[in-house]
């Protein structure tokens, strides 16, 4: 038996006429393609997941499709990570056009980011995640949840959410695979003792996922350079916010409750 293979299909409508997605679904069962997933991803635009043991038949249900006036296929290919949320969510994840490792949320879509973060922590290997965002933005909530939906452990080594957090070492089981690391950025390079901070640099080099909170700080203040991060998330409260650090300085500022 041929092992299905599932395809993402994204296609812009024209004129939404009645019985057109009948039509596509019904084009869909004649060539024995199932429907996994479907939703409006972008306005006038419908995404969905398809599977089939037969890559001629989904080329030949794209070549029926472009003869179709009232659409226009978009994308047509392997399903991506962003692929499959924008099909769970209805929305796209928006992207840094000149810095392709940028997603940015604002905080009406902590569902998405929580979903696009767990998938990121699901696999055990060295993964740099940077976040940025102003104090109480759900930045840290956001990082638990997501641990949480991967099935992984966590542990803060530097952290403002409940209280101040400094670790100066780590327990015998959270040196095991499956944790992620949470690293305040400010508090751990402004903060904290030496001590702490090589505690810091001996996580960077483990084989696991580490998300540094403030990483441009981070940055700033340590050896470390944005570009050994693998992903950077930017959470804003609304799309116009401005994330600034202007009030961080060596005492207290809102950055010391996050």
């Amino acid at each position: 038996m041929e092992e299905k293979k599932e395809w993402y299909l994204e296609y812009e409508i024209h004129q939404n006429r009645p019985g057109l997605l009948g039509d596509i679904s019904s084009l869909l069962g004649i060539l024995s393609i199932n429907i996994v997933t479907i939703n409006g991803v972008e306005d006038g635009r419908r995404g969905m997941l398809i599977r089939s043991a037969r890559d001629d038949q989904v080329a030949r249900f794209r070549a029926i499709l472009d003869t179709i006036d009232n659409i226009t296929v978009r994308r047509m290919r392997e399903p991506r990570l962003r692929d499959r949320l924008a099909v769970m969510h209805g929305r796209y994840i928006e992207r840094d056009a000149d810095d392709k490792k940028t997603f940015r949320f604002v905080r009406d879509e902590l569902g998405l980011l929580v979903d696009f973060m767990a998938e990121l922590f699901k696999k055990d290997r060295h993964y740099l995640v940077g976040i940025r965002g102003m104090p109480r933005v759900g930045k840290t909530e956001s990082l638990v949840a997501a641990s949480v939906c991967a099935n992984k452990r966590w542990s803060f080594i530097s952290s403002t959410m409940l209280r101040q957090t400094v670790r100066n070492q780590l327990d015998e089981d959270e040196l095991e695979k499956g944790h992620i690391y949470i690293i305040d950025g400010i508090v751990s390079m402004m903060r904290a003792s030496s001590r702490h901070q090589e505690l810091v640099h001996d996580i960077m080099k483990q084989p696991a996922v580490k998300v540094v909170e403030h990483p441009d700080i981070f940055v700033r203040e340590s050896r470390y350079t944005l570009g050994d991060f693998d992903c950077m998330i930017e959470l804003r409260n609304n799309e116009s916010e401005e994330i600034t650090y202007e009030v961080v300085e060596s005492g207290f500022s809102s950055f010391d409750i996050s």
